[in-house]
């Protein structure tokens, strides 16, 4: 197993689709994840897909196990008040963290420091200790209160990705559209994947 590992936060922003197939490459990948889900991002999972998930985290930790075959010791779930969970040190920050999907709600928390739960102070680790941290905003229209904070975040050195895929692979299904906006983070985790042919690839 590779010693990569990722911190993958889900919140209640929609886009619930975009994060559970991330966390599915990233354990394929042979990722150890350690996942923060809000009490919003549980709810959003359930509207938006067919996973109905308990409310425990040792028990959502049991269930995504089964669901995606993890390997032992390979994936874990923290609740929002875990705070003697790894990520939230800097002893014990993973090598990336991405938000996703990531409310606006979020990129406020993040970009004022708040750090009132586990997934907020875990975001503020990696930014501290100068790891990458991705965002997957999904909002529109964005305010300008929302550009403010993704600057400020960008000037921290986190990665703003808008959940905005691209059409130029001419998609034919949902999925297609799902996996585009995953691939482009795995780009950015530097994480192989076979989702969609770099630019230029197709037409070679």
């Amino acid at each position: 197993m590779t010693s990569k590992h990722i911190t993958l936060a889900m919140t209640g922003a929609s886009g619930a689709q975009y994060g559970l197939r991330l966390l599915e490459l990233l354990l394929q990948a042979d990722c150890r994840v350690s996942v923060l889900m809000s009490q919003p991002g549980q709810i959003v999972i359930g509207m938006e897909t067919n996973l109905k998930l308990p409310g425990r985290s040792k028990e959502i930790e049991r269930a995504l196990i089964e669901r995606y075959q993890a390997k032992p010791g390979q994936l874990h779930v923290y609740g929002q008040q875990h705070w003697t969970a790894p990520v939230a040190s800097g002893s014990g920050v993973a090598d990336a963290m991405v938000i996703c999907p990531c409310t606006t709600g979020t990129l406020s928390a993040v970009a004022t420091g708040q750090s009132r739960s586990l997934l907020e102070r875990a975001a503020d680790v990696t930014l501290k200790e100068r790891k990458p941290l991705i965002m997957v905003v999904r909002e529109t229209p964005v305010s300008s209160i929302h550009l403010q904070n993704m600057l400020t975040l960008s000037q921290a050195g986190a990665v703003i990705m808008p959940a905005s895929p691209g059409f130029y692979q001419q998609p034919e299904t949902v999925d297609d559209l799902i996996d585009f906006m995953v691939a482009r983070v795995l780009d950015q985790l530097a994480i192989k994947h076979k989702l969609i042919p770099a630019w230029g690839e197709a037409t070679q």
